[in-house]
């Protein structure tokens, strides 16, 4: 499960990808279950609500600021809100960590957001937003091709049908024009989370999760700066697009990582994960409902083949 930071849950493990979720410690005193039944859903639900919103934010603030100085922005916002745990957990990140950390960062941050950013300036939200849910199975093709892991016929089967929808989703037009470039770049920020999923498991499964995502995210935004600088907008940038930049850094990328992974200390990774099938349908009704943006067949044909390989990989496990 990939979240607005652009960092992945596995459902079948209990490594978290760089930049979700936070801290807590986990013997911390549980909430008695009347409690923690209705509070679940909703968090789910606020999540799901978040990460759909920072595909919104991204339509709005990209044109104005343009892929790279909004993707720097936020690259440290959210390394910003993450710092304190990096700082407690210092002594476990050695230099010589750090090259491979700047690595990770770059493939599961930096490089997928700006092809989120950059498909945002050219089609609606909700095709940034439809194609995320790829993440779940790149994640597991990748394991497959290069880790030895075992794929299985449901997942190959979910696979196909995932990559129908996105080719749906790519042949269709939206207000007249190709969404094609559009969906290409969200899949290939899917993919590209998917591999990055698998080195954090491979090489920092032994960090704590939120310290490790300010790392990668901090990497991400210092390598990133002087494309940012050199790109930055000449034209003065509206206070909208400023505060949708904003939250993207500071709510999207960095708390909603707090709450999440608090929320899979508490509930597990696998129910944790159902919130996979929240952001591509809050990120499709808050384009259409917030931004007037249309809602076509193709979208929606897309979505449901993308989400039904999801959920029928993941009845696999």
């Amino acid at each position: 499960m990939i979240d607005g930071s652009g960092h992945e849950m596995n459902p079948g493990d209990n490594t978290v990808n760089a930049a979700n979720p936070a801290s807590g410690d986990p013997a911390d005193a549980l909430p008695a279950p009347a409690v923690r039944d209705w509070r679940t859903p909703l968090e789910l639900l606020f999540l799901g609500i978040v990460w759909g919103c920072s595909f919104l934010f991204m339509r709005v603030a990209a044109p104005k600021f343009g892929a790279y100085a909004l993707v720097e922005l936020r690259l440290a916002l959210g390394a910003t809100v993450l710092l304190p745990f990096l700082w407690m957990a210092r002594a476990r990140f050695p230099l010589r960590r750090w090259p491979t950390l700047a690595a990770i960062g770059l493939l599961n941050s930096a490089l997928p957001f700006l092809l989120f950013a950059w498909g945002a300036q050219h089609a609606p939200a909700a095709i940034g937003a439809i194609c995320n849910a790829m993440t779940v199975l790149f994640t597991a093709l990748i394991a497959f091709l290069f880790f030895g892991e075992k794929i299985g016929a449901r997942r190959a089967v979910a696979l196909l049908i995932g990559f129908v929808g996105i080719v749906v989703l790519a042949t269709g037009k939206s207000a007249g024009l190709s969404v094609g470039p559009a969906a290409f770049a969200g899949a290939t920020a899917s993919l590209l989370y998917g591999i990055g999923y698998s080195l954090v498991k491979r090489y920092m499964s032994d960090l704590p999760p939120a310290a490790s995502a300010a790392s990668t995210l901090g990497c991400s935004a210092v390598l990133l700066a002087p494309l940012a600088w050199t790109h930055w907008p000449a034209a003065p940038v509206p206070a909208l697009a400023w505060a949708c930049a904003g939250a993207l850094g500071v709510v999207c990328t960095g708390l909603a990582f707090l709450m999440y992974y608090r929320l899979i200390q508490r509930i597990g990774p696998a129910r944790a994960s159902t919130v996979t099938y929240l952001v591509p349908v809050f990120g499709a009704l808050l384009s259409w409902s917030i931004l007037g943006e249309p809602l076509t067949w193709s979208m929606l044909l897309a979505g449901v083949l993308i989400l039904g390989s999801v959920a029928f990989s993941q009845r696999a496990r």
